[in-house]
């Protein structure tokens, strides 16, 4: 009696292992950095409208905060900065004429500061909820990502703030050693020597506080990598700002060289594109100011009109290229999710059965 073989990748013996299943962007598999970046790349390929449109949508916001607020500013002190502008150079400003515009500015910086903390949570939000429809295949509209997103924005924000203030510590100590720095270099010209003992302790307190600032990176760089999963788990799972932190911790426990090594390439790679464009839309910007002729009689209101539409075109195609760019590193950090899931949940099965594929 001959017996006989299903063919295997020799001619005989047991067959080739069949591929994991690939409803979506991902196969259903633990992935490596080439399956990782072809995701996220072909996340935003399919679903550009949505993850786009939100983009844009949020930055919008924020742009409309912030210039609402400077144009109240400029209203309320149009007329002073023209009086300011026309004081004689022997007739120094007094302090008091100077804060209202102090004022102002901090103003605009918070509203600006609000705005992208807002537009970043809608981003973060959008992106969980594309990644969870792109590793199905199914599809994500505007609307739904959107209402998805909103819904969503506070347990999102909650889970970006915290892991943030982190990084703020050596940002500080950075700022206050900097300031500090001033400090001595302002007291050794003041006293018209090379050093004096004042300003050589200002300088000595700069340098320890850009020690102690350079010796907290990396405890920040390891909190930013323990909770980078947080956002996307916030939208997934439906979990609130702590729970999100801890799921985060559990799945990146073990896998932190690997995790932030994913996300640091594709930080380089959206960070290089961001400079290339950034940089021909600065030389742009600069070479078109030299071009406008603002006349010899010029007044502050004439030139704020000449510069007013260049900077604002500028402005807005800035704006364009954070929009398309912004959307890279919340991928890959969604697409590490899920595949630490599988990797420690065996989560490609339930994967499989909810885009209604049949039982291996």
């Amino acid at each position: 009696m001959r017996m006989t073989y299903t063919p295997g990748p020799y001619g005989y013996g047991y067959p080739p292992v069949p591929p994991p299943p690939k409803p979506g962007v991902i196969p259903l598999a633990p992935l490596g950095l080439g399956d990782l970046l072809s995701g996220a790349f072909g996340t935003y390929g399919r679903y550009w409208k949505a993850l786009l449109g939100v983009t844009v949508a949020a930055y919008a916001l924020t742009a409309a905060l912030v210039a609402g607020v400077a144009l109240l500013g400029w209203a309320t002190l149009a007329d002073r900065f023209e009086q300011l502008v026309n004081t004689p150079s022997s007739q120094a400003p007094e302090p008091s004429d100077l804060m209202p515009f102090f004022l102002a500015l901090g103003g605009v910086w918070l509203a600006g500061m609000i705005g992208f903390l807002l537009a970043t949570g809608l981003l973060h939000g959008a992106v969980a909820a594309v990644v969870q429809e792109a590793v199905l295949g199914r599809p994500a509209g505007f609307l739904t990502v959107w209402r998805r997103a909103w819904s969503r924005l506070g347990a999102v924000l909650g889970a970006i703030v915290l892991p943030a203030l982190a990084p703020l510590v050596p940002m500080l100590g950075f700022l206050i050693g900097f300031f500090f720095l001033l400090g001595g270099i302002f007291t050794n010209v003041a006293a018209g020597r090379n050093a004096t003992d004042e300003g050589a302790g200002l300088a000595l307190t700069a340098l320890l506080l850009f020690l102690l600032a350079l010796g907290t990176v990396p405890f920040a760089l390891w909190i930013w990598v323990k909770f980078s999963l947080a956002p996307t788990a916030a939208v997934i799972e439906s979990a609130g700002p702590l729970a999100s932190l801890r799921r985060s911790s559990e799945l990146v426990r073990g896998s932190w060289w690997r995790v932030f090594g994913c996300m640091l390439v594709m930080m380089l790679i959206a960070g290089g594109a961001a400079f290339v464009v950034q940089t021909v839309l600065s030389l742009a910007g600069q070479a078109s100011m030299v071009t406008v002729d603002v006349g010899p009689d010029a007044t502050p209101r004439t030139v704020l009109a000449e510069l007013g539409g260049l900077t604002l075109v500028l402005g807005l195609l800035q704006l364009l290229t954070q929009a398309l760019i912004a959307p890279l590193q919340p991928l890959i950090s969604g697409l590490l999710y899920v595949d630490q899931r599988i990797r420690r949940e065996n989560l490609a099965p339930v994967l499989a059965q909810a885009a209604g594929l049949p039982p291996a």
